[in-house]
């Protein structure tokens, strides 16, 4: 058995049918002791030799695994799941082979991106194999050839794209080396049900630099946002003015309104000149101020 492909355990069904034909031989050899027939010591060394040959010939599948059976070195076809018969001595299975999903994690240590900046990329890769047949007969070596090819795509995906495109679309990343892995892996019966990049690494000097660049850009935008917001205000402030000066009425009645909510909001008690008040109306600015009480 190639030590690279799965490996299947012991056969006990077969092994639990292998005894028991052999205890039946057995019997058959005690049972023709007495009469001396050959007979039934033929039919024992029958027994015999087919209780040796059973776990040669019978062999079971799980549910997930698909076997590669080869007679006399070419290839009879995939057996599995469940029970199924071998020629003994003629017929071998070459390799077990999980179908279920499986795992790699690749890395690229200090690849560097398209800008020169040195990047430690860590990623998993999620598989499956999808024809038994090929997967047996293309490549040697499976699980190493997937980590070469998908440590060469992320090499190859990092050194064509910016910094700053691997930091801010990591999905699109994902979904760029999915496509290239599974694209070389396909000729191999390996099909590539996605990638996910776990983790990206930059140098601590640079990420000082990204966080001060950051907090720089952060106080630029706080900037302008706080122009904006005076901007708003003093047109606010102009047109007010303007409808201030074509009314003065409204005047009057803000400056009241804004005498109400002091005294209002503290008790004191406000002196106003004799010539303000004169120019407020005192008696519509105490009418007013009777009404709001």
């Amino acid at each position: 058995m190639i030590s690279y492909f799965s490996t299947k355990g012991t056969n006990q069904p077969a092994i639990v049918i292998a005894v028991l034909t052999l205890a039946l031989a057995g019997l058959v050899a005690w049972s023709g002791r007495d009469s001396g027939s050959a007979v039934a010591y033929a039919v024992a060394a029958v027994l015999a030799v087919v209780a040796f040959l059973i776990p040669q010939a019978l062999m079971i599948a799980d549910q997930w695994e698909r076997a590669v059976v080869l007679r006399l070195g070419r290839l009879v076809g995939v057996r599995g799941p469940g029970l199924f018969l071998i020629v003994p001595f003629v017929d071998r299975v070459a390799v077990w082979l999980d179908q279920r999903i499986q795992t790699t994690e690749i890395d690229a240590e200090q690849a560097l991106s398209k800008d020169t900046v040195p990047v430690n990329i860590d990623a998993v890769v999620f598989w499956q194999i999808h024809d038994p047949e090929r997967v047996a007969l293309e490549i040697i070596d499976y699980r190493q050839a997937i980590t070469r090819v998908a440590q060469t795509s992320l090499r190859e995906m990092v050194g064509s794209s910016l910094l700053s495109t691997l930091l801010s679309e990591r999905k699109q990343g994902d979904q760029l080396l999915r496509e290239e892995i599974g694209r070389k892996t396909a000729d191999w019966g390996v099909a590539v049900l996605s990638v996910e990049i776990r983790d990206i690494g930059v140098p601590p000097a640079l990420q000082d630099a990204m966080s001060r660049q950051a907090q720089a850009e952060r106080e630029r935008l706080a900037r302008v946002l706080l122009g904006q917001a005076e901007q708003e205000v003093a047109q606010k402030f102009v047109e007010a003015a303007d409808t201030y000066a074509r009314s003065p009425a409204a005047l009057q009645l803000r400056a009241m309104n804004i005498i109400y909510e002091t005294t209002k909001e503290r008790g004191a008690t406000i002196l106003i000149p004799t010539a303000m008040v004169d120019s407020m109306n005192p008696v519509n600015a105490m009418g007013i101020v009777a009404a709001a009480r």
